[in-house]
């Protein structure tokens, strides 16, 4: 939490975000949102001492809007917060968003607090880099905090033009000794160090083109400032005891992100070539979908995932997934209830170190949606990144009520 307010203070941006349209004739004010405890129960015992076996939290967001001047502008404020049982660096909040947006014609402005996603794959989003993970909430990367910036977006008949710039940069939330699933050496955000003078001030930017091909959509990017992913380095605390120091290092990315339709299949692939500590590196991931509709004469379909994930460093600490596969199925009812189910496996093709995961999800009701979460690491040696994971495989049950 404490970091999260030194953002906002070192972050001026963020006060046209939350100004109050001075002249307003055809406003349209809407709030919406959402309450969810979550139970988490872990199947074995823990690796460290003072870790339990269950776990309980409660989440909260809630989402403001603002439209004026016939939508073409508007405001979001968009607060998150989390109370967790047992570890303390998941009870945390954060501004998702929490911008001014406006537009002009083909052109697009926004300043404040926003989240931007890039990607088309569905186990390892590669090319997704302007926000930093928020990896308390959840180990798969999806979970994002918000990112103060300025976009301009311009959309041309040769497709739309995007630049960002990012006037401050936000460490990766993780979990304390007492938070699972966690490493068994912890990490220690307090020798948090970075590769550039101007540490968290560091002024990134990004520049993104995008544009649909006939059945093609393509994004092409470059960004360039500090990686959000960390290096985590050995090190010891004040006690003498052994930690992980997160290093952030200063990186020029350029990348693709390109997927395929073509009737019932999907053709993916994203990766990037970029140049940090004097080395380059090349990642790159990519797959097929395919769909069957309307299995049985019913509404329901079923689609086949199949991913491999790249890295031509090897597994490292800041990427363990280096030479993967990952198969997937996915059932989605098409019901005025939005249930729906992925089920997947991760293999590593160099150690066969095995992950499972399970999404159930399902709405009751108009204001209630229940997900059912399992994940599982199997056969994991010790050389490998995710070996701190064999013993948390977990079952996780979410009940949100929306408003």
């Amino acid at each position: 939490m404490t970091r999260f307010f030194k953002s906002i203070t070192a972050a001026p941006l963020l006060a046209a975000a939350l100004a109050v349209p001075a002249a307003a004739d055809d406003i349209d004010f809407r709030v919406r949102g959402y309450v969810e405890p979550e139970l988490r129960v872990f199947t074995d015992s823990a690796n460290v001492s003072g870790q339990e076996r269950w776990n309980s939290s409660v989440a909260a967001q809630v989402t403001f809007e603002t439209f004026w001047d016939y939508s073409d502008e508007w405001i979001v404020v968009e607060p998150f917060a989390r109370w967790d049982q047992n570890d303390g660096n998941r009870s945390h909040f954060d501004l998702r968003e929490a911008k001014y947006a406006r537009v002009d014609g083909n052109w697009e402005f926004r300043i404040g607090m926003d989240k931007v996603f890039w990607g088309v794959t569905e186990a390892v989003h590669l090319v997704d880099i302007i926000n930093q993970t928020d990896f308390v909430e959840n180990i798969d990367g999806e979970e994002k905090l918000g990112q103060p910036m300025v976009m301009v977006s311009s959309i041309w008949d040769f497709g739309t033009v995007t630049g960002y710039l990012l006037p401050y940069f936000r460490e990766r939330t993780f979990a304390s000794m007492s938070g699972r699933p966690s490493f068994d050496i912890p990490v220690d955000e307090t020798q948090t160090r970075y590769e550039s003078g101007a540490e968290e001030h560091h002024l990134d930017f990004a520049l993104r083109y995008s544009n649909t091909l006939g059945d093609w959509d393509v994004g092409l990017a470059y960004f360039q400032g500090t990686n959000r992913n960390p290096v985590l380095t050995p090190g010891l605390n004040a006690k003498g005891e052994p930690v992980l120091i997160p290093y952030y290092v200063q990186t020029k990315r350029v990348s693709t992100d390109i997927q395929a339709t073509k009737g019932a299949w999907l053709y993916k692939f994203e990766g990037f070539f970029q140049d940090q500590l004097d080395e380059g590196n090349f990642q790159a991931t990519g797959g097929i979908e395919y769909t069957f509709y309307g299995i049985f004469e019913t509404a329901n379909d079923l689609g086949l995932v199949a991913e491999y994930v790249w890295d031509d460093r090897g597994a490292n600490n800041q990427n363990p997934f280096a030479n993967d596969v990952f198969t997937g199925l996915r059932w989605t009812a098409n019901d005025v209830s939005s249930t729906a189910i992925l089920a997947g496996t991760t293999v590593d093709l160099d150690t066969q170190a095995l992950g499972l995961t399970l999404e159930a999800e399902r709405r009751f009701g108009a204001d209630y949606f229940v997900s059912l979460e399992a994940r599982f690491f199997e056969d994991i040696p010790t050389s490998d990144p995710l070996y701190s994971y064999e013993n948390d495989d977990f079952l996780q049950l979410r009940i949100a009520r929306y408003f």
